[in-house]
């Protein structure tokens, strides 16, 4: 059971520019994130005391961002292996080591050179081990070709139509306008989205989030703390990370998998809202995971906004645009803004309850939700003005 509602909080925001080519090292990028975070908090490099990451083997430890800034004392670092399923993940691990006394003052951070370093969107190894054995020699080698499957099912199941996929990337385009920090500020039409070339069916290229160099981070301490910063708190309300008992032997094995028409969201959703002591009808504003537009239509099923099958429909309706009654993916999300692995979702959640996210601001936003990952395994968080 969780223990720690509203105990810990989100004090400080920091990002680089997100870009296709940024001409310096992760280092750089992670530092500058973190850094500016630090400043955003009103802190200095010696309060800080942990950090925590996550990677694909294309980052930077936590070590080396400490020593890049100075940092003195750091008593807790941690590099989780994960892929975008971790973003919530290390804010939810770094309340859990300040609750455990292993630090006082946490930094959370994402950075990578994803378009111009290592792509994620390139093909995998082809050693014949593990569940690899079974889909490299398919041609199964790239995550547009696996989640294609996991889309595809959905649309056999309930009658998905590629126009509800067009429509997500429709409306997260016309979130991104007002972005400034958006990779993607051209209007996307229907038309547009359309006649885009296709990559791997039923995706398109707008279908499939952008490639992206830069980095994110995030502060967290305890709440009592928090009163004390600059900035107004964003309290950690709750999270969940998880996705059943089939989630097989690595983030690409879909081979276990009981139905593929739903994703992680359907197991973790009554630990997430449990934890948290609210539902989806509470929530203002959703930053959810949209590595391929399907995502986001499982997701809204698993964690309870509409039925199982209705996602394409409900999209459809408007409800998710930023002038809807379910603002989705205010940022443009990881479609237009950036996909800095998802990290930026929860930067986009904070900037909205804060109340400064512009011409954005979905007004008086006070809880948000923000979500990572797509199939077998993930996370999410429930934070509060």
């Amino acid at each position: 059971m969780y223990r720690l509602r509203d105990r810990y909080a989100i004090v400080g925001i920091g990002t680089t520019d997100y870009t296709k080519q940024s001409g310096r090292t992760v280092l750089d990028l992670a530092s500058e994130a973190v850094g500016n975070a630090i400043a955003d908090a009103g802190l200095a490099p010696k309060d800080v005391d942990g950090l925590v990451s996550f990677q694909f083997n294309d980052s930077v430890p936590g070590i080396a961002v400490a020593t890049s800034l100075g940092i003195p004392n750091v008593g807790y670092a941690v590099d989780y292996a994960a892929g975008g399923n971790g973003a919530n993940l290390i804010v939810l691990a770094a309340a859990a080591a300040i609750e455990a006394g292993l630090a006082e003052t946490v930094v959370c951070y994402r950075a990578m050179n994803g378009r111009s370093g290592f792509r994620l969107g390139g093909g995998r190894e082809f050693s014949a081990r593990g569940v690899t054995q079974y889909t490299a020699p398919y041609g199964w080698i790239t995550y547009p070709q696996a989640m294609a499957m996991w889309c595809r099912r959905h649309m056999i199941c309930y009658g998905t139509t590629a126009e509800q996929l067009g429509r997500v990337a429709v409306q997260q385009r016309a979130n991104a306008l007002a972005n400034p920090r958006a990779m993607q500020r051209q209007p996307l039409s229907m038309e547009q989205y359309f006649r885009s070339r296709p990559i791997v069916d039923p995706f398109r290229l707008y279908d499939i989030c952008l490639e992206s160099d830069g980095a994110c981070a995030v502060i967290v301490t305890a709440a009592e703390r928090a009163t004390d910063m600059p900035h107004r708190p964003v309290y950690i309300m709750g999270g969940a990370y998880g996705g059943g008992p089939n989630q097989g032997d690595d983030l690409f094995d879909a081979i276990r998998w009981p139905e593929h028409a739903r994703n992680y969201s359907h197991y973790i959703a009554d630990h997430l809202w449990a934890s948290a002591g609210v539902g989806p009808q509470d929530v203002d504003v959703a930053e959810i995971y949209d590595c391929f537009t399907y995502s986001v239509l499982m997701q809204l099923e698993g964690f309870g906004f509409c039925k199982e099958g209705e996602g394409g429909a409900y999209v459809e309706s408007g409800i998710t645009a930023c002038n809807g009654q379910m603002p989705v993916n205010t940022h443009g999300g990881l479609l237009s803004e950036a996909y800095i692995h998802g990290f930026n979702h929860v930067i986009e959640a904070v900037e909205q309850l804060r109340g400064n996210a512009g011409l954005r601001q979905v007004a008086d936003a006070e809880i948000a939700l923000t979500t990572a990952g797509a199939m077998t395994c993930g996370s999410a968080m429930i934070l509060r003005r």
